[in-house]
């Protein structure tokens, strides 16, 4: 597919589209859109060159993962994750285009202040390098934080949770209203008093509450092996960014959810229907 190459091709995509789908009268499609009935079967009979086979491909794949996970994929992650799972090799510059055609963009987010990692603290090396494989559990623990907006509040929630990579289920998690060093130490030190023997390869992005000081001596403390991602590939930590898109796609977004729910110390008072998808999850990952 040439995108943008020839006039009226999003018409006859659309027209292609709503026929298949929806049984929509191609005579008054083509009417109504102004192109002749014999342009669009023109173009639907043409013999399709193999990059517009292959554009076409990407572009559903596009489509599903952005529904898949919210609608929160900019292009970078979005050429990260159909690369990763379909083992492909395609650029950013063909995703994003071919994003762009679908009018199809990640939430913006607020820019952040940018800090100095070597001043905060310091960086070690992926261990991890994506092998998620774990024979036992307390053998791989992966961590992040992820940030939640109240609806009709305008509050900020953070979580972090730490998971198990031998089951994919949460080991620790806390709520907090502040992303910040306490909500981590927190999460960290409530692991550990439900498991005081796990020696774990302990694995995080680069976020200044991994890289102090205080958290590392955390670690070291408890015999742990720390182990980070590379600058701007979110697939290093896989298992937890497929955690949120869940947890942002199946619970936080269907259900309507306050601020006094989400922070409060008894979860049965707010009780959230069962999600067959969930259950399903669970089910695979503790089998």
């Amino acid at each position: 597919m040439r995108l943008g190459k020839q006039r009226h091709e999003s018409k006859y995509i659309a027209i292609e589209y709503f026929y298949t789908n929806k049984r929509w009268s191609i005579k008054w499609m083509c009417k109504n859109l102004g192109i002749s009935r014999a342009s669009f079967y023109k173009w639907k009979n043409r013999i399709q060159p193999e990059q517009e086979r292959i554009n076409i491909e990407i572009s559903e794949l596009v489509k599903e993962y952005d529904e898949r996970f919210s609608h929160i994929l900019g292009y970078r992650r979005m050429t990260e994750w159909i690369n990763h799972f379909n083992h492909t090799n395609y650029s950013k510059k063909r995703i994003h285009r071919i994003m762009k055609k679908l009018g199809i963009h990640s939430v913006i987010r607020k820019k952040r202040k940018k800090y100095n990692s070597s001043k905060i603290g310091e960086i070690v090396e992926n261990k991890l390098e994506r092998n998620f494989y774990a024979s036992a559990p307390n053998q791989k623990w992966a961590t992040d934080v992820t940030e939640f907006r109240v609806p009709k509040t305008g509050k900020k929630l953070y979580l972090s949770v730490i998971i198990d990579l031998y089951d994919r289920y949460p080991v620790a998690f806390v709520l907090s209203s502040r992303n910040n060093n306490k909500l981590v130490f927190k999460t960290f030190d409530k692991a550990i008093s439900e498991n005081p023997t796990a020696k774990p390869i302990f694995h995080s992005d680069r976020g200044f509450q991994y890289t102090s000081r205080a958290f590392k001596k955390k670690l070291k403390d408890n015999g742990m092996i720390q182990s980070m991602s590379r600058v701007g590939h979110c697939i290093d930590n896989g298992p937890t960014e497929g955690l949120w898109g869940i947890i942002k796609s199946e619970m936080y977004k269907m259900y309507e959810v306050t601020d006094e729910a989400l922070n409060s110390e008894f979860p049965i008072i707010y009780p959230i229907p069962k999600n067959r998808r969930i259950e399903k999850y669970k089910e695979k990952w503790s089998a």
